[in-house]
């Protein structure tokens, strides 16, 4: 049964700063990490090269990541619009999880601590990189959707792209929603399927990622639902599952 919103209110407002953490609250201590990934994402975009030039005296050398699949696949601004969906998903999970529904949130944030952290790390031992992007004008179409491309181009990146964050991030909705108990109907599971695919294929779609990006993703995001699913959130005979609860 959905919840409503007098349910969520009625289970917030007894919070307090002294039973933050207890059983019933501790989840929005998960929070944290968003700020935090934030800082080492960013740390390792701008900061990470001169730190390790400063230590090794050595340039940091980025391994491209390509696929003879690559090659085959064009650019398709039609894509920017899955492709920025993904920003309102992950903010709309943490928001719909907060207040209707605990046990997806601890699922969702869960899968991202684990598939981001270990994707830091990787980006950390292995810098990788890639050149798909094509020139600015060699576009093969000029509409209000290149010029969003060509903005995304220009404020990020091409490098830390394998694994793809926006894979893992797609699926941790993906999976969240799958399993939330307001979301039963095969329509929505549906929706979580085909909002997925179309996330994780933008990705390359867009010139953002290679194929190779999406499958070492897909790998990572195995291992992470396993963790998440069956050891770290695995059903109880007793807990919190919603704000309704007590």
């Amino acid at each position: 049964m959905k919840l409503s919103l007098k349910q969520t209110i009625d289970y917030y407002r007894d919070i307090r700063p002294h039973n933050l953490t207890s059983d019933k609250y501790k989840h929005l201590f998960l929070l944290i990490y968003w700020p935090i990934y934030g800082l080492v994402f960013l740390t390792l975009e701008q900061l990470w090269p001169h730190i390790w030039e400063a230590i090794t005296g050595n340039e940091l050398v980025y391994h491209e990541v390509y696929c003879w699949i690559d090659a085959y696949i064009p650019l398709c601004e039609l894509f920017v619009i899955p492709y920025y969906y993904w920003f309102v998903s992950l903010v709309g999970m943490v928001i719909y999880g907060l207040l209707f529904d605990i046990r997806a949130f601890r699922h969702f944030m869960w899968f991202i601590i684990l598939s981001y952290s270990i994707t830091a790390i990787i980006y950390v031992i292995w810098p990788n990189m890639q050149m798909l992007r094509p020139n600015m004008t060699d576009f093969p179409r000029d509409n209000w959707m290149t010029d969003i491309i060509k903005g995304l181009y220009g404020y990020d990146t091409n490098t830390n792209v394998c694994p793809s964050i926006h894979v893992l991030g797609a699926v941790a909705v993906g999976c969240a929603g799958w399993h939330s108990e307001h979301f039963r109907g095969w329509g929505w599971k549906l929706f979580f399927v085909i909002s997925t695919i179309l996330v994780s294929i933008s990705t390359v779609f867009l010139r953002q990622h290679s194929i190779i990006d999406v499958i070492a993703a897909v790998v990572l995001c195995i291992v992470c639902y396993i963790l998440v699913f069956f050891v770290i959130c695995r059903p109880k005979k007793k807990g919190i599952d919603s704000p309704a609860a007590s």
